[in-house]
């Protein structure tokens, strides 16, 4: 399907025929940012309402294409949880030309959004009986903050238990922190590590792994939810196996150049995936372990 529309876009533009048009995949639909918050120095999260319609439905997990007009995309992952209704919460880092270009947009200024593209955690709205753990580095938080929400509430029906594991830079690096309060008094045990202390930091020092042989999770029946540096989700993924956890129930975020969303440019290929289709969510088991190993290129 996907070699067939590039030909019909390759000929469009030819033939000086019509090219896409609102609504189609490849068109970034004008949002406009309603709301913004700083969450640290160099991470931001805005809120997009569409011009038109209602907000995009999205799986937690997931991610859009966002468009800094007359500068370029990048993609960021839904930070929102399926309980929050209207404009989509989206937390970016400023890392980038297009990513400076939207942290340092204005409340009433225009984004463009495409999307949302890729895979999703797969939590259902509720834990399924056994134990689980999430585990994330930095703003690794951000594409697991509605996965988090939806476990923890449904947690309360299940006889699992939740671990929230969050590591940072720094004590100012910590995004969330409301949320990490709401999750540990609806049940969740939550626990937070950075790697370099600040004066009046009374938390933990360390990494993330430290934490979670911390952790007296059951493993039998586990599942794990992943993201951070890939260095830090291999390590955590080893230490989960090491556990006992089974690998093919450990999700971690591969994640690459995206700039398509469509699986038609190539830029996101790694090994056998298309990581714009087929991920960036994936299981641990099998292929993936290795190829945590790889280095963006």
């Amino acid at each position: 399907m996907g070699p067939t529309v590039i030909t019909d876009l390759a000929v469009a533009s030819a033939t000086g025929s019509a090219l896409p048009q609102p609504g189609s995949p490849v068109v970034p639909v004008p949002h406009r940012v309603v709301g913004k918050r700083s969450e640290t120095g160099d991470v931001t999260t805005l809120w997009l309402a569409p011009l038109t319609g209602e907000p995009l439905p999205f799986r937690c997990g997931q991610f859009n294409m966002l468009t800094a007009f007359g500068i370029g995309e990048a993609a960021i992952s839904v930070s929102s949880t399926q309980r929050e209704r209207g404009a989509l919460q989206h937390t970016v880092r400023d890392v980038g030309a297009v990513t400076r270009a939207l942290c340092h947009a204005r409340v009433g200024d225009l984004v463009g959004v495409r999307g949302p593209f890729g895979t999703d955690w797969g939590t259902g709205g509720a834990a399924d009986g056994g134990d689980v753990i999430v585990v994330a580095g930095g703003i690794g938080l951000a594409p697991l903050r509605g996965a988090v929400d939806e476990v923890v509430q449904g947690a309360r029906n299940a006889s699992g238990r939740v671990f929230v594991i969050v590591g940072a830079r720094e004590p100012g690096q910590i995004i969330f922190g409301e949320d990490l309060d709401a999750w540990e008094d609806a049940g969740a045990t939550v626990m937070v590590t950075v790697d370099v202390s600040q004066p009046g930091w009374k938390g933990n020092v360390g990494l993330v792994t430290a934490r979670l042989n911390e952790a007296d999770f059951d493993p039998i029946g586990a599942s794990a939810l992943v993201c951070g540096p890939e260095i830090m989700m291999r390590l955590t993924a080893r230490a989960l196996v090491d556990r006992g956890v089974d690998d093919s129930r450990i999700k971690v975020t591969l994640e690459r150049n995206m700039q398509c969303g469509l699986a038609w440019c190539g830029h996101c290929q790694l090994g056998p995936f298309l990581l714009c289709r087929d991920g960036p969510i994936v299981p641990y088991g099998g292929v993936v372990s290795h190829l945590l190993n790889e280095r963006e290129r």
